[in-house]
């Protein structure tokens, strides 16, 4: 995928999300979400901890070549073991507990999405970096996934509070070629649904019908390992 239009994406829907979170009060900072045991405070902490890892990743030596696409980093293996998503929700918690009000987590997430497009903009195209499971992936691969962590949960974010869903156009897009093979959306506008829609449904956070199900799989649709 074009690195140029994953940076954007990734710009665009950070961007938005920090923006949103700014907003929220202390009772939306406390509000559970569907990924349980979260709260709103303690996703929104997992979101910047997803992104957080960047900087280390820059900093160490580049592989020698890439092994692993985005597609293949979701696959089903140790990553996302029930020991490794304990982990990743204690993480998760550990962080947003270190923020006096979710005003000063959001302008933590806003200051490291910023560092994180900084440093990877200064990054030759063809940059590889080692992801902290050891795979060898080219850092747009690797932005790649990043921009499923901050459009999907925001979906859930979204959710939480009741909110209409605020995914920008850059990062549905990419998140959908990844899960489709294909950037134009004809399969998905053929069944009626948006962007927001069609990743909600094909991350089962929405149920699907069965004839939603076949088209789907008449789709080959990618689906992903998530926590």
């Amino acid at each position: 995928m074009n690195r140029d239009r994953v940076m954007e994406a990734f710009r665009a829907e950070s961007a938005r999300l920090g923006e949103v979170a700014l907003s929220w009060t202390d009772r939306d900072w406390a509000l559970p979400t569907r990924c349980e045991p979260w709260r709103v405070r303690d996703l929104f902490g997992h979101v910047r901890v997803a992104l957080a890892w960047l900087p280390g990743m820059l900093a160490g030596a580049s592989p020698d070549q890439a092994e692993v696409s985005a597609r293949q980093y979701y696959r089903p293996d140790e990553r996302f073991s029930a020991a490794t998503n304990d982990t990743r929700i204690a993480l998760a918690q550990g962080h947003a507990a270190d923020f006096p009000d979710g005003r000063a987590l959001a302008e933590d997430f806003i200051a490291t999405w910023q560092n994180v497009h900084r440093l990877c903009s200064a990054e030759p195209a063809g940059r590889v970096v080692r992801t902290r499971h050891g795979d060898a992936m080219l850092l747009s691969e690797f932005l790649v996934t990043r921009v499923v962590e901050v459009a999907v949960h925001g979906l859930d974010l979204a959710a939480a509070r009741g909110d209409t869903p605020w995914l920008t156009p850059e990062a549905g897009s990419v998140v959908e070629e990844l899960l489709t093979g294909r950037s134009e959306g004809a399969d998905r506008q053929r069944l009626g649904w948006d962007q927001a829609t069609f990743l909600e449904k094909a991350t089962g956070r929405q149920p699907l019908t069965p004839a939603e199900d076949r088209r789907l799989a008449d789709m080959n649709l990618q689906w992903l390992a998530l926590g």
